[in-house]
């Protein structure tokens, strides 16, 4: 499955981002802990390349606490970078974001230089959330849908510190396969652009290979692991009543059920990859992506030629072209 969504605003956020970064100290890109490399937007690498950057694991208090120490060594390993992590409803963690981005950008402050920091993030990742208990008031609109921002916001956190904080935004083509499926389980992806059954089994797939335990106590299900996800998703439709008639599972509302429990956390604290794994998962996508590019030119070139745009490519051994050692083709 390709899920893909990039609607009008996210390419208006993309131009409007561009132009705001030249005049940015410290980038806070906020990533969902429970999916924190894909859920980081490389588009937005790419932008705000050459920028310090603050990388903050939201809703780390639904996260694997293992896992989250292993993102965190992660990217704080890296050049310019440092990594926090987060739950956007504590106030006191929160207020540590200030103090790192004075750490990243130490030459400002104050009312002549004052700090200027752009908060980004994949939809329904928690910025407003976060913003609003920055700001301790209700500063930004927050929702359970991806999408709720629209526009930027400049929001005042002290006289010396400005927050620009910008819509969600994805990226036009999520090239990791597993990436799509896991932005999708978190919320970050609005509900027309997947199927709720084949991410949910995406999901039991891994959960069933990474936290069985968790799937049979939320479930009651004896030895997850052992299952297909279908059969899983079948015995949590049973379990759960979501049943039609004659005793059929009605699956796309086991699915939801699923999704729902990942979301709010009633599975327990999980994540759903590991630095490695997404290495490697990355490692595929990007070489699918460079073969598909490949056939995409020759479609083009093919297509070019036979409308007569471009001369067609002379055959070998023909008068037009170049034998190995000619200087150059006669006349």
């Amino acid at each position: 499955m390709a899920i893909q969504w990039f609607p009008g605003h996210m390419h208006l956020t993309r131009k409007a981002i561009g132009e705001r970064i030249k005049e940015i100290d410290v980038v806070i890109e906020l990533l969902d802990a429970r999916l924190p490399g894909s859920s980081a937007n490389p588009m937005l690498a790419e932008i705000t390349k050459g920028k310090p950057a603050l990388k903050v694991l939201n809703k780390q208090d639904l996260a694997d606490p293992t896992r989250t120490a292993a993102w965190l060594e992660h990217f704080n390993a890296q050049s310019g970078v440092r990594a926090l992590p987060l739950d956007a409803s504590m106030s006191t963690p929160s207020r540590a974001l200030v103090a790192a981005c004075h750490a990243l950008a130490p030459n400002r402050g104050g009312m002549t230089k004052p700090m200027r920091v752009l908060i980004c993030g994949i939809p329904n990742v928690g910025k407003s959330t976060l913003i609003n208990t920055l700001k301790g008031k209700r500063a930004a609109k927050t929702g359970d849908e991806a999408g709720v921002t629209k526009l930027e916001q400049r929001i005042t956190i002290a006289d010396d510190f400005y927050l620009y904080d910008t819509p969600g935004i994805l990226w036009p083509r999520i090239i990791v396969a597993k990436s799509g499926y896991n932005l999708a389980a978190s919320g970050a992806v609005g509900r027309n652009a997947f199927e709720d059954e084949e991410v949910a089994l995406e999901l039991l797939d891994y959960l069933r290979q990474h936290y069985a335990p968790a799937l049979e106590a939320r479930y009651k299900i004896k030895d997850a692991a052992s299952f297909t996800d279908e059969q899983l998703l079948e015995g949590v439709g049973r379990k759960r009543g979501a049943l039609l008639g004659g005793g059929k599972v009605n699956l796309n509302h086991a699915a939801e059920i699923v999704i729902h429990d990942f979301r709010s956390g009633a599975l327990g604290r999980v994540t759903l990859e590991t630095p490695a794994e997404f290495a490697q998962w990355l490692d595929v996508g990007e070489k699918l992506d460079a073969e598909r590019q490949i056939k995409k030119d020759a479609i083009e070139l093919a297509r070019n030629i036979r409308l007569k745009k471009v001369p067609r490519p002379p055959k070998a051994g023909s008068r037009g072209a170049v034998e190995e050692g000619d200087d150059e083709p006669s006349d």
